[in-house]
């Protein structure tokens, strides 16, 4: 675990988090574990923003909140906090919206039934608790990894 930066590993135990709180809740939901939430995009908390928040955290904590690397790695979280709430969620909107036409088409025609991914993006709660998270996730990891 030494020879990778501390960062590194608030970042992966940020990811790491947030998938395991979807899977958790799902299973809690459920009463099934469903081990596909380890890989899945979409739902809450963002595990794209914990990571991001996470990394950008731990680079503040390491580097200092002053340094060059942590204004890069706090630009990086806004970028992929925005792009999750955002784009991404459009292209899961343009997926339920082609899913439909599919649908109805395939009343009328012999289609294929095969189904567009719908749950690609967040929405801002979703995003600000995977902040959050990556967040808490940096300070546990800082406290317990940092040399």
């Amino acid at each position: 675990m030494n020879s990778l930066h501390p960062s590194f590993w608030a970042a992966l135990f940020g990811w790491l988090m947030a998938q395991n709180i979807k899977m958790v809740c799902s299973l809690l939901e459920t009463k099934r574990l469903d081990f596909s939430y380890m890989v899945s995009t979409g739902g809450m908390p963002s595990a794209h923003s914990a990571m991001a928040a996470a990394l950008a955290t731990s680079l503040g904590l390491c580097m200092g909140f002053d340094s060059a690397i942590f204004a890069l790695g706090s630009a990086f979280a806004i970028i992929v906090m925005f792009d999750a709430q955002s784009v991404r969620k459009a292209a899961g909107e343009q997926a339920r919206l082609l899913n439909q036409i599919v649908d109805e088409l395939l009343h009328e025609h012999h289609l294929s039934e095969q189904k567009l991914k719908e749950l690609l993006g967040h929405t801002r709660l979703e995003v600000f608790m995977g902040m959050l998270t990556g967040i808490a996730t940096a300070f546990a990891s800082f406290r317990f990894i940092h040399p």
